[in-house]
């Protein structure tokens, strides 16, 4: 007999969290547990504000609509909200055996802060040592300053640099000029660079710095390519659709020698070991950009591996709906 519940969440963030145009005090979302006979399934359904294009209500709605589709039929069609396709997809394949156990709980650290304090902690990783740098919040010069320091001071990192679009072909030459020649080889990607797609693979013919699309894999329309310049597309399944849709994009990308990098949306520590999972299933030779867990007070579930934050229960969440 198949039965679905959903459960509401809302996570207080860490202080300073800022999205494009505003605070993010709590990270709220869902919960979906799927039941067949003696077989569960779950997902995490997060609308992120700024980022999604559906509401966290409309969500909700639209996943009520899918499980009574479930419970009564046994499948779930296809939503076009997309964590509604991604959270409702993952249940599914939990619930199936399809998502498999074994889960890549490497991550990419995000460096903010002290750039010596950065340096000494990347000196310090093991293996192989990639982190990300979130830039274009500051001038372009200073993130170019930076970038260089990090690449001089530590001479096995790799960089993974995330713009969102937000240079001026001017402001990406600005950022170049201060990126030695010689250490561009060790950016392995900056993520959309500049305003528009022609302008960033302009920048990448002229820099020599790979780039990769991001925002531009969620657009209509969007098809995987191998171009010049590019050498990644990241894939926030949260933001962009079913774990099908997901697949299909990472194996798109390997077919035409490019990296797939499963990435976060600032996901639950509950969804963060969902898309570690992913990751070693669908991108097993890339580390994932999962290192979001401690931008929220609290755990949720299913916890992150060697995290101390404390951990939400199952008790804790106030069931919404159930059939």
């Amino acid at each position: 007999m198949r039965k679905a519940k959903i459960y509401s969440f809302s996570l207080p963030m860490e202080a300073g969290v800022i999205l494009r145009y505003q605070r993010l005090k709590t990270r709220d979302g869902l919960l979906v547990c799927l039941q067949d006979g003696d077989n569960e399934g779950w997902g995490e359904i997060s609308p992120l504000p700024e980022f999604s294009r559906e509401t966290l209500e409309e969500a909700t709605a639209e996943t009520i609509v899918r499980l009574n589709e479930w419970v009564k039929e046994g499948k779930i069609s296809n939503s076009l909200l997309p964590s509604v396709a991604f959270g409702c997809s993952c249940a599914i394949a939990e619930l199936t055996g399809e998502l498999p156990e074994q889960a890549d709980y490497r991550k990419a650290p995000l460096c903010s802060g002290d750039p010596d304090d950065l340096i000494l902690s990347l000196d310090a990783m093991e293996g192989e040592k990639v982190a990300k740098v979130k830039v274009g919040l500051y001038e372009a010069v200073r993130d170019g300053m930076v970038v260089n320091l990090l690449l001089e001071a530590v001479p096995e990192l790799k960089l993974r640099l995330d713009a969102n679009r937000s240079w001026t072909r001017a402001k990406a030459d600005g950022f170049a000029k201060y990126v030695n020649p010689d250490y561009r080889d060790r950016i392995a990607f900056l993520e959309e660079p500049c305003k528009t797609r022609e302008e960033s693979l302009q920048f990448a013919a002229e820099t020599g710095i790979s780039i990769a699309w991001d925002e531009s894999v969620r657009e209509e329309g969007f098809m995987v390519e191998a171009q010049e310049g590019v050498s990644a597309i990241v894939i926030k399944p949260t933001l962009t659709g079913s774990l099908s849709y997901c697949r299909y994009l990472a194996e798109e990308a390997h077919r035409l020698g490019l990296q797939a990098v499963i990435s976060s949306s600032i996901e639950s520590s509950f969804g963060l070991t969902q898309l570690a999972r992913i990751a070693h299933w669908l991108t097993p030779n890339t580390i994932p950009g999962l290192d979001t867990v401690s931008l929220i007070q609290s755990q949720l579930v299913r916890p992150w591996p060697q995290c101390d934050i404390p951990l939400q229960q199952l008790d804790d969440l106030t069931l919404v709906w159930q059939n």
